[in-house]
C-alpha cells in the first residue's frame, strides 16, 4: 500500500484539529469524535493544548483508505507558533488548507498559501463550518480568489448554508474547465476541436493538482461531517504517494523532537531513502560541509556544532548514534517496529545529540526558512525561590524542541532571555515552565528585535607579537555588505594550508559567534566575511621537554583575538540598525479612512496603495512591528468598530532619525578592548 504524509494547515479557529478527529472517525480509526471544547483530541495531547483549545506542537497520526495509508500532520494554528508549521513543511507529500466559510480568508491564510506555492505542495483546500451561522459559499470562493490570487477549482457547492443541514452537493463547475486549459494547451486543443470527456478532464485536474498548479475546492463541515467523504477521496485520488528507493542510501530529516517519560530524547523523522533499522549506527547533523570557505550561513549559528557529552564529536558538526528503538504510525497509533523505509514517518530512539532540522544519513542540504523569524524578545524573571541553573536548564530544553525561542544567556546579568513570536507563545512557556518544570516565572515588556547590517566595506589586521597584540595568532578580515537575505557568508583570501585546519575552523566559528552582538548590541547579518591573513607561531618545545604553551599558538589564541578584529573591522565598515516591518491591511467603512491615515503616520507607517469594494476601503502599507499593537489597539475606535486589520512580517528597514535602539552586551564586550582583554586573558589564568 502507498504512503501519502499529509499536512493539515489553516488559520486559528478554522477547525483545522476538528477536521482531523472527523477524518479519523471516516476512515474507522476512532469509534467517537474527539472534541477541541471537551480536550478529548487525539492530536492535542499536551494538557496546555486542552486546557486552550489551540494545537502548539504538531501532532501525527495515521489512517488507511482504500489505496493509501495517511500519515496525517496537525500543525499549530496560531501565528505564534509558525515554526512548527515552518518544519513540517519539509516532510510533507501534499496539504489541506483548511477556510473558515465564517471568518473567510485571514492574514495566515495568505501567508500558508504562499508558501506551500513557493514550495510547490500539492494543496487541496477545505472550506469548514458551512454549518455554523454566517457561512458563506460563493462569497468565500470570490474571497479567496482575489485574496490568494492562486488558481482554485471548486469541485462541488454549499447547500443550505448556516444549518445544521448543510451539505456539499459534488460537481464540477464550467470554471473547471477554463482553469484547468489555462494551463494545458493540450487540453484547450482538444475542447476547441472535439470536446472533453469527463475522463480527460479528471485526469487534467490530477495531474495539475499533483504538480501544485491549481487547488480544488471542496465546502464542508467537520462537526456534522458534511463534505469531508468526498474531501476523503480528493485526498486519495488527487494527490501524489511518497516516493524513495527504501533500497539507495539512506536520507531523512528530523523535524520534530520530544522528551520521553525518562528525559530521554525521541526524534521524528521523515525518511527519504533507504531503510532505518533497529541497532543501525547512523550519522546526523546540519549537512553543512564544514568550516573555512563555506558560502553558505544565516548567522544563526554559534560554536563548532559540538555539545558535551551530545554525540557530536566531530569537528563538521555531525554526530551519530545508534537507534535504540522505533515506531512508525499505523492505524491511529505508534506501532513498533523493526525498520521504516523510504516513504516513512518514525520516532527513533538513541539518538542523543540529534536536533530539529538534522539530516540522517549522507549530509543534505540545511533546511530553509520559509516564515519570518521571530521579532520580539523578552526576558524571563525567575520568581521567588526559582533556581536560576534550573530554569536555564528548562529553557534550553524548550528550545531544543522550538530551536527558534533562541535562549540568550547573559552572565553579566544573571538574565536569561528568549526570542517570541507574539504573547500567546509568551504565555504558553509560562504555563509549560510551571507545569513540567515546577518553576514560577514572570517576564519583562516585550521588546523588539532589530539586526545590524554592514554599511560599507571594511577591514582590520593585527599580527602575531606586534602592537600590543597578547595573542600568538595573526588574524586579519575585511567585512562586506550583502544583499538582503542572504545571511552570512564566510571565505578566504589565504591558502587553506598556511596554517592547521583547526585555526580556520576556530576563526570561522568565532566570526559567526561575534557577529550574534554587532555595534549596537544586535545580531549582525547579510554579510560576506572573508580572512585576509593568517598566521601562527609552530608548535615549540625545550630539548628533552614536553610541548611549551607560551611559544606555541593554539585554538584558544585565534578565538580571543578573532573578535577584537572583527569588531573593528565592524567599526570602520559601519552598521545600520534595522527594525522589523510588518505588511498591513486595514479594511473598514471608506469614509473612515481619512482619520486613519495621520495616525498611521504618527505610528511610523508607510500607506502604499488603497482600494475597495462595495462601500469598504482597503488600505495598505508597511508600519513597524513595535506599533502594530498599538494600531490594533487604535483601530476599532477610528472605524466605528468595523475595521479589520491583518499584519504579517514583511522584512527589516532602516531605524529613523532619533537615538538608536541599544541591545545589552552578554559577552566579554570586544568593543572595548582593554576591559576585553582583562576579561579574557584573567579568565585564562583562573
Amino acid at each position: 500500500m502507498h504512503l501519502l504524509n499529509l499536512g493539515i494547515l489553516a488559520h486559528v479557529d478554522a477547525g483545522k484539529t476538528s477536521l482531523t478527529e472527523r477524518l479519523l472517525h471516516t476512515a474507522g480509526v476512532t469509534d467517537e469524535i474527539g472534541s477541541v471544547d471537551r480536550g478529548s483530541t487525539r492530536t492535542d495531547t499536551l494538557a496546555l493544548e486542552r486546557q486552550r483549545g489551540i494545537t502548539i506542537k504538531s501532532a501525527v497520526v495515521s489512517f488507511p483508505l482504500d489505496s493509501v495509508t495517511v500519515n496525517l500532520i496537525d500543525t499549530p494554528g496560531h501565528p505564534d507558533f509558525i515554526a512548527e508549521v515552518e518544519r513540517v513543511l519539509g516532510v510533507l507529500d501534499g496539504a489541506v488548507l483548511v477556510v473558515s466559510a465564517v471568518e473567510g480568508v485571514q492574514a495566515q491564510t495568505r501567508v500558508l498559501m504562499r508558501t506551500l506555492r513557493r514550495l510547490r505542495i500539492p494543496t487541496l483546500v477545505f472550506v469548514n463550518k458551512i454549518d455554523r451561522r454566517g457561512a458563506r459559499g460563493a462569497s468565500v470562493l470570490d474571497e479567496m480568489a482575489r485574496r490568494l490570487a492562486v488558481p482554485l477549482v471548486p469541485m462541488g457547492t454549499a447547500a443550505g448554508l448556516g444549518t445544521r443541514a448543510a451539505r456539499f452537493v459534488p460537481g464540477l463547475g464550467p470554471s473547471a474547465l477554463d482553469v484547468l486549459a489555462d494551463r494545458d494547451d493540450d487540453l484547450l486543443a482538444a475542447y476547441v476541436t472535439h470536446g472533453i470527456s469527463d475522463g480527460r478532464l479528471d485526469a487534467a485536474l490530477a495531474a495539475q493538482t499533483r504538480r501544485g498548479l491549481v487547488h480544488p475546492v471542496w465546502f464542508g463541515s467537520a462537526i456534522t461531517g458534511a463534505g469531508v467523504a468526498e474531501l476523503v477521496t480528493g485526498v486519495e485520488r488527487l494527490l501524489p504517494p511518497a516516493s524513495g528507493d527504501p533500497d539507495g542510501p539512506l536520507s531523512g530529516t528530523v523535524f520534530k523532537v520530544e522528551r520521553g517519560p525518562a528525559g530521554e530524547k525521541i526524534a521524528y523523522a521523515r525518511i527519504f531513502s533507504g531503510t532505518l533499522r533497529v541497532r543501525d549506527r547512523v550519522p546526523f547533523g546540519d549537512g553543512r560541509e564544514g568550516a573555512a570557505g563555506r558560502e553558505k550561513g544565516d548567522g544563526r549559528e554559534k560554536g563548532d556544532g559540538r555539545e558535551k557529552g551530545d554525540g557530536r564529536e566531530r569537528g563538521d558538526g555531525r554526530g551519530e548514534g545508534r537507534i535504540t528503538a522505533l515506531t512508525v504510525f499505523d492505524h491511529g497509533g505508534n506501532v513498533r517496529r523493526e525498520e521504516a523505509g523510504a516513504g516513512r514517518i518514525a520516532r527513533l530512539w538513541g539518538l542523543g545529540g540529534v536536533r530539529i532540522g538534522d539530516a540522517l544519513g549522507a549530509p543534505g542540504r540545511a533546511a530553509g526558512h520559509h516564515f519570518a523569524p521571530p521579532t520580539l524578545e523578552t526576558v524571563v524573571v525567575p520568581g521567588p525561590g526559582a533556581d536560576r541553573r534550573a530554569l536555564h536548564l528548562a529553557l534550553t530544553q524548550l528550545a531544543e524542541q522550538d530551536p527558534l525561542i533562541g535562549v540568550r544567556h547573559d552572565e553579566l546579568r544573571k538574565e536569561t532571555s528568549v526570542s517570541l513570536y507574539g504573547e500567546v507563545q509568551k504565555e504558553v512557556i509560562e504555563a509549560t515552565l510551571a507545569d513540567d518544570y515546577g518553576l514560577d516565572v514572570t517576564f519583562r515588556e516585550t521588546t523588539t528585535l532589530c539586526v545590524e547590517r554592514p554599511a560599507g566595506s571594511g577591514a582590520a589586521v593585527e599580527f602575531n607579537k606586534k602592537d600590543g597584540n597578547p595573542f600568538l595568532a595573526t588574524v586579519g578580515l575585511r567585512v562586506d555588505a550583502a544583499p538582503p537575505g542572504s545571511g552570512v557568508r564566510f571565505g578566504l583570501e589565504v591558502e587553506l594550508g598556511s596554517m592547521p585546519y583547526a585555526f580556520f575552523k576556530a576563526v570561522e566559528d568565532t566570526v559567526r559567534e561575534t557577529l550574534g552582538q554587532g555595534l549596537h548590541g544586535w545580531q549582525v547579518t547579510d554579510c560576506a566575511v572573508t580572512m585576509t591573513h593568517a598566521g601562527y607561531s609552530p608548535r615549540q618545545s625545550h630539548a628533552h621537554q614536553g610541548f611549551d604553551k607560551s611559544m606555541s599558538s593554539t585554538g584558544y589564541d585565534f578565538r580571543g583575538l578573532t573578535p577584537l578584529v572583527l569588531v573593528e573591522a565592524l567599526r570602520r565598515a559601519r552598521t545600520v540598525v534595522y527594525e522589523p516591518m510588518h505588511r498591513f491591511r486595514i479594511e473598514a467603512p471608506a469614509d473612515t479612512l481619512g482619520a486613519l491615515l495621520p495616525v498611521l503616520a504618527r505610528l511610523g507607517a508607510v500607506p502604499e496603495s488603497t482600494g475597495g469594494h462595495d462601500r469598504a476601503g482597503v488600505l495598505e502599507g508597511a508600519v513597524p512591528a513595535a506599533r502594530v499593537h498599538e494600531l490594533g489597539q487604535r483601530l476599532p475606535g477610528l472605524t466605528r468598530g468595523e475595521g479589520e486589520l491583518e499584519t504579517v512580517f514583511d522584512h527589516y528597514a532602516p531605524v529613523p532619525r532619533g537615538p538608536l535602539p541599544e541591545r545589552p552586551r552578554t559577552d566579554h564586550n570586544p568593543l572595548d578592548r582593554k576591559e576585553y582583554l582583562l576579561n579574557v586573558t584573567r579568565r585564562v589564568g583562573d
